[in-house]
């Protein structure tokens, strides 16, 4: 499903709500859209308190952590808090087996000792603006798909470079409600960042990847970081002279708890969602799509496991390797459950149904909408033949380790200017530098492996007419015996290997640079690519702009047909607001899940033998003694996490969940996993947000880690004892 919006929103026409904690809102139009809705519910700030251009709101202590997590300023020293799996690459990076901060956790002495953490960038939204007038300029009823698109690109180049900007921000334009809005954004970009603390796994990552999207939840999903610029308080690089951000704003936090039906709101960047999803699509993901995907990381996951349990090194290196296949694994098996426990393609059709009925209702509507679902599910044969290879690639062959290398050296060769030798000394030294960062986190003999397997299920699966000219080789060379062949390959070529490499990059020359072009990871990867240029990518482009133009059409016809209703854009990874309340679920017959966790139920699973069950000795001490400071709840048990209605996606995690006044409560983190089918249709009985409570955070770094300074600069506000008594 393309990653673009489904709804279209009317500025100037009153509205009520589809459902009641449906959404994720744009802050610039909450007047205009949910705002009343969101006091209904029992908010009692203003707009304006929420998202303003004109002075400091809450907008200003939400961030872009990295390239697809939120994070929120929590001390006017740039501290900053987010989700412990948004940073468990960099936690990752920094442990070897003396120093293993995964296992140990790490909390930094003293702001000298924060790690740098290189690539990590955070961004503040500094505004949001409509420019869809300036990007539609010029355009014609009569352009064909290509014909508008190059205007708009166009466009849409002319608007960011008319913009003026300072060093250290960025700018760019993104559409809203499937191409019918454009919004300008600019951010102020900040690239020195630093990891001050995160608890050890055992709390982090407590229950792994079991208990991924599954409540009730025992996580402690948090990790801390803070942001440093130049003396000016303005971006700069990593400097010694650098000092810590003030920020603008920076959100109080509340330990006086969370109840049942409270107001929540979650402020963060949505990655991507399709609620306007046709049937004929989401039939194809559930019963085609998602099983293969679904099974092809699956193959992956227990190689990767099964080298992980055998040996620490390697479990270091591939944690987050691991995480990151197994995040969306997981997901998908979720959404494909809940996609038939939820009749979701009957609801589809029904609704489409619907449309149909209006869209011939009337000339003026038929002519330009009554066959729009028809002619997407003419074409939807060939498209979906040519999704299934594009995911066979991305997922099977892509999933290769290898074949990633072979990409990147592919690209180096192609792209020097074999006749310039400065060029051709600086793209040997990039490439080399990043070999030697790959090659810190790679395993050969798992990635042999992975190869014979993924091979073989796209040989089984793939459509004779994709197979490139290597497999046909393979069977005849090799008796259908993969890991034979795989074997031949990882042991002959250099690639398989961080010295060979090196050694054959030593005083390359563009003679040396062909020949290994011969090498037998090369060869595969050629002959691989081959196909896909010759028979996917053309044909796929050409299929998907049809595809948009039918659901932009589509969009259109909704539009009409729902005039007067409160609607939302689709996520995609821009600042947004969704608002709900604190609530548990109806799960079964039977069974029914309460809205928060305790360290009760987290002490219930702990088992040293299982290193995601394995708690550390010092909260199980504190567990005893019940040393829980002013953290606990009124029922005296420490809460752990928590739920809500909150409609939310990928790109949430880390995102602050804050209560009626403005004070933050939670980190989101997560969502269970009946509910995962809300990217495509939210279910208002089974759709929560689960979020780790602050107190419990808290609890981490004063009671068990002891690092109780870093709670000394933050504004921590307390119903029930003077803060003086926090530490």
């Amino acid at each position: 499903m393309f990653k673009k919006i489904l709804v279209v929103f009317f500025l100037t026409i009153p509205f009520k709500a589809l459902f009641a904690d449906e959404g994720m809102w744009v802050p610039l139009l909450l007047e205009k859209s949910c705002y009343n809705h969101m006091k209904e519910r029992g908010c009692r700030l203003s707009a304006e308190d929420i998202y303003s251009v004109n002075h400091s709101s809450i907008k200003d202590a939400v961030i872009l952590f990295g390239k697809g997590c939120t994070g929120v300023v929590v001390s006017d020293s740039g501290l900053i808090l987010t989700n412990y799996h948004c940073g468990y690459s960099y936690i990752q990076s920094f442990s070897t087996i003396d120093n293993d901060y995964l296992t140990n956790g790490f909390w930094a002495s003293s702001r000298k000792s924060e790690l740098k953490c290189p690539s990590l960038t955070v961004s503040f939204l500094l505004k949001m603006e409509d420019v869809t007038s300036l990007i539609f300029k010029g355009l014609q009823k009569t352009m064909n798909e290509a014909e508008r698109n190059e205007l708009i690109n166009k466009n849409i180049d002319s608007v960011v470079k008319a913009q003026t900007i300072p060093k250290g921000n960025q700018v760019f334009v993104r559409s809203l409600y499937n191409e019918n809005q454009y919004f300008l954004y600019e951010y102020e970009v900040y690239n020195d960042v630093r990891l001050v603390g995160a608890p050890p796994s055992g709390i982090g990552k407590f229950g792994g990847d079991t208990d991924n999207w599954i409540w009730p939840r025992h996580t402690g999903d948090f990790s801390i970081f803070r942001i440093y610029a130049d003396k000016n308080n303005r971006p700069a690089p990593y400097s010694k002279d650098n000092v810590p951000l003030k920020p603008k704003k920076f959100l109080p936090i509340s330990i006086k708890g969370v109840n049942e039906n409270d107001f929540t709101m979650i402020y963060g960047n949505p990655g991507s969602t399709a609620e306007l999803m046709t049937s004929t699509e989401l039939e194809f993901l559930q019963k085609v799509d998602y099983p293969h995907i679904i099974n092809l990381r699956s193959k992956r996951l227990a190689i990767i496991e099964h080298a992980m349990e055998a040996n620490p090194a390697t479990r270091i290196q591939y944690s987050a390797k691991y995480a990151t296949i197994s995040n969306s694994w997981k997901k998908w098996q979720g959404m494909e459950n809940g996609f038939y426990r939820g009749n979701a393609v009957n609801i589809k059709r029904n609704k489409e149904q619907d449309f149909y009925i209006w869209a011939n209702a009337s000339d003026s509507t038929k002519a330009i909408y009554a066959n729009v679902l028809g002619d997407f599910n003419r074409i939807f044969p060939n498209y979906s033949r040519l999704k299934l290879l594009n995911d066979y690639v991305v997922e099977g062959f892509l999933g290769i380790e290898l074949m990633g290398v072979c990409g990147k050296y592919n690209s180096f060769i192609r792209q020097v200017d074999w006749d310039d030798t400065i060029k051709v000394n600086k793209g040997l030294k990039d490439f080399r530098n990043a070999m030697l960062a790959f090659y810190k986190n790679y395993s050969s003999s798992i990635d042999q492996k992975v190869f014979a397997s993924l091979m073989q299920l796209y040989d089984l699966n793939v459509d004779p007419a994709f197979q490139p000219e290597i497999i046909k080789k393979f069977h005849k060379k090799y008796n259908n015996n993969f890991d034979k062949w795989s074997s031949d390959v990882f042991v002959k070529s250099v690639f398989s290997d961080k010295q060979k490499l090196l050694d054959a990059l030593s005083g390359l020359d563009y003679k040396n640079a062909k020949k290994l072009l011969n090498d037998p990871a090369m060869v595969v990867y050629d002959s691989f690519t081959k196909i896909f240029k010759d028979k996917l990518i053309g044909q796929y482009a050409a299929y998907s702009i049809k595809y948009d133009s039918l659901y932009r059409i589509y969009t259109e016809g909704v539009m009409q047909m729902n005039k007067g209703k409160m609607m939302y854009p689709d996520a995609n990874l821009t600042l947004r607001i969704a608002f709900g309340k604190v609530q548990g679920y109806h799960v079964a017959d039977a069974v029914d899940y309460t809205y928060f966790t305790t360290l009760e139920g987290a002490i219930a699973k702990d088992n040293p033998n299982v290193y995601d069950y394995n708690i550390p000795a010092k909260l199980k001490e504190l567990y005893v003694t019940k040393n829980y400071g002013p953290y606990a709840d009124k029922d005296g048990k420490l809460h752990l996490c928590f739920l809500a209605s909150n409609h939310t996606t990928g790109g949430n995690s880390g995102s602050p969940v804050i209560n009626a006044e403005g004070e933050l409560i939670g980190l989101n983190f997560d969502r269970n996993w009946e509910g995962t089918m809300n990217d495509m249709l939210y279910d208002p009985d089974q759709c929560r947000n689960i979020s780790l409570d602050i107190r419990y955070l808290l609890f981490v770094v004063d009671k068990f880690a002891g690092a109780g300074y870093l709670l000394n600069e933050m504004k921590i506000i307390n119903s029930f004892l003077p803060q003086t008594y926090l530490y």
